[in-house]
């Protein structure tokens, strides 16, 4: 395995072309396949895992530079995306084996496991906005808090006065030791301020002719650190604004699972799990504004990174999926959609074309896993 990943790290842009080519290969699959969905699908999400796989390698740091990574015991984002490209092919089988109404039950308990690995995702990220659900990882800068230790800008940790005047070494303080702003490993910093004092402690011995006398053990300096928030942190420190923040991301990561139940319950053509869907989307992205506008108006810290404003955008854009979802589309969608056709019929090679896109949406919108947005 490790000889793998050094071959990818080596060769990304050679892995990226091949992804890309097998990716292109599957769009003229032999006619064999066209019997059952099965095996074309399970081709898809085997391509689907395999580049997920690749792109975490890739991104991996290296051993050089693991020391200066954050520590993390479960790549979330590898989990999801995995979780997603299985799915799809749960869905083929399912509708395959035991039918079209039985499949909600495969897919509820897909949602499930992808809401709880979200969850975990979100409480190990210490409770920050989920990009792509979960897929990419939050990089937002993380202020350390003032202590009388930092690190200088050649990675090396240095003390800073008691009285809190640093110069320019506290423009450090935030440096990580590959040079990037970012979390200190607490035990490596540790270390180092231990090693820092010793050295300390030896040339004072050395220069001082009754050192003998008064060898005493010397405590270790407490360090602070920029520690991951819990839950009760945010709860306290950011009070109302970061618990609205936790409620809108938390609304969010159930949402699909919610509306797969109440499809389940009521049926693909009931326009209750349309509606409570949308609805739930709404009030998510309802809860994140006026958690930001009340943490403006009261001048609180918790503020949207560049990431997080895109996410937001981004979860925006996929509201236009609920034109592709039932029974919205039956209803409205697919009725201008085959009038467009008309029109456009006659018209040499656009009418091909349009015909061909619409057929294309309409197999598409009979998945769920093409239109959910989770």
């Amino acid at each position: 395995m490790e000889a793998y990943k050094l071959w990818v790290r080596r060769n990304r842009d050679l892995v990226r072309s091949l992804e890309s080519l097998a990716n292109g290969l599957t769009w003229i699959l032999p006619e064999r396949f066209a019997n059952s969905e099965i095996v074309p699908e399970a081709v898809y999400a085997l391509l689907g895992v395999v580049s997920s796989v690749n792109q975490h390698i890739i991104d991996a740091p290296t051993e050089n530079h693991s020391f200066a990574s954050k520590e993390q015991s479960i790549p979330w984002g590898l989990v999801v995306s995995v979780l997603k490209d299985v799915e799809a092919v749960v869905e083929v089988a399912a509708q395959h084996f035991v039918g079209d109404d039985r499949k909600w039950s495969f897919l509820a308990v897909m949602e499930a496991v992808k809401a709880g690995v979200r969850l975990a995702a979100f409480r190990e990220s210490g409770y920050k906005m989920l990009l792509q659900g979960g897929e990419v990882e939050n990089e937002e800068e993380v202020t350390v808090l003032e202590n009388n230790y930092g690190v200088n800008g050649n990675g090396v940790p240095a003390i800073y006065p008691m009285d809190g005047h640093a110069g320019n070494g506290h423009k450090a303080m935030t440096k990580g030791l590959d040079g990037k702003n970012g979390f200190v490993s607490k035990s490596l910093e540790k270390r180092a301020v231990a090693a820092l004092n010793k050295f300390g402690e030896n040339a004072k011995m050395m220069s001082d002719p009754m050192w003998m006398r008064r060898l005493q053990p010397t405590p270790e300096p407490t360090v602070m650190v920029a520690e991951k928030p819990t839950l009760a942190s945010i709860w306290s420190a950011k009070g109302g604004t970061g618990r609205l923040f936790v409620l809108g991301e938390a609304v969010h990561i159930f949402r699909p699972l919610l509306y797969v139940l109440l499809i389940r319950k009521f049926g693909i053509k009931s326009w209750t799990p349309w509606l409570v869907s949308l609805a739930v989307e709404l009030t998510s992205l309802g809860i994140h504004s006026h958690a930001t506008d009340l943490s403006h108006r009261l001048g609180k810290v918790h503020q949207l990174s560049s990431a997080e404003r895109d996410e937001l955008k981004r979860r925006k854009m996929m509201w236009a999926l609920y034109l592709m979802r039932d029974p919205f589309f039956a209803s409205y969608t697919k009725r201008h959609l085959q009038k467009a056709e008309q029109v456009l019929n006659p018209v040499p090679l656009i009418g091909f074309l349009t015909g061909k896109l619409i057929e294309l949406l309409e197999g598409v919108q009979t998945r769920y896993t093409y239109t959910s947005g989770s």
